[in-house]
């Protein structure tokens, strides 16, 4: 490889190992979609079960703990729509432009936030009884 970051060929100029801008394959395109379509459906999920907290839960002890475990699913639903919005636009543009694809950092945080919800309705669960 040479210091440009093209590769020498026998039968003619050298070749760009990079993928040439705007040639990307559909099914790449596809997954990218059917990936942002899964966080959408993850976050219409974490949408429902805040409401189903809200709304369909026994009481607790008092309202407040419903309420703030409901409105943060619900909260947490819409952060997670807008960030596999942002992965998918960044996924497209890399694929389309060449560059980086996303790292798994929002992934973490949404098993994070996740496991923090799901330890917070079990600690308002237990208090109930």
């Amino acid at each position: 490889m040479r210091d440009d970051g093209t590769v020498p060929t026998p039968d003619g100029p050298p070749k760009d190992p990079r993928p040439t801008p705007g040639a990307v394959d559909a099914r790449f395109t596809l997954a990218a979609e059917r990936t942002v379509l899964s966080w959408i459906r993850t976050a219409l999920g974490l949408i429902a079960a805040g409401l189903a907290v809200m709304h369909v839960l026994p009481d607790y002890s008092t309202q407040t703990p419903r309420d703030v475990l409901g409105i943060g699913l619900v909260a947490f639903g819409a952060f997670t729509a807008i960030v596999g919005g942002v992965r998918w636009r960044q996924t497209t543009t890399a694929l389309r432009d060449g560059g980086d694809m996303p790292g798994p950092l929002p992934v973490w945080l949404l098993i994070a936030l996740l496991t923090v919800f799901s330890v917070l309705a079990v600690i308002l669960g237990l208090q109930s009884h």
